[in-house]
């Protein structure tokens, strides 16, 4: 997918829904900021990472430098196991012991 098509993006996901209007934007920055924090943790052992791209999608990133646009917190996990070519188990028991 294109840059463009990423910064356009399409409908507000469920997970990004704030009731206050006046508090909206810094609110959802974040909280947005918090989400990618939680997801780079489970990423980390994957070589993987998630940045915010605009505040209107993601992009993973692998360490030899494939990237890809992720719109929705729902299209990360598939995509984040494409590009590490295995699969991510964030409930993996080994992985919830190795945080603490």
């Amino acid at each position: 997918m294109c840059g463009l098509c990423g910064a356009l993006g399409g409908e507000g996901h469920w997970s990004t829904h704030i009731e206050d209007p006046e508090q909206a934007h810094s609110e959802r920055r974040r909280a947005r900021e918090y989400r990618i924090t939680l997801i780079n943790r489970v990423l980390k052992p994957h070589r993987v990472v998630i940045e915010d791209f605009q505040a209107a999608s993601f992009v993973l990133a692998t360490a030899t430098g494939k990237r890809e646009i992720v719109q929705e917190l729902g299209g990360v996990w598939q995509q984040a196991e494409q590009l590490s070519g295995r699969m991510i188990d964030p409930l993996d028991t080994a992985f919830l012991h190795s945080l603490g």
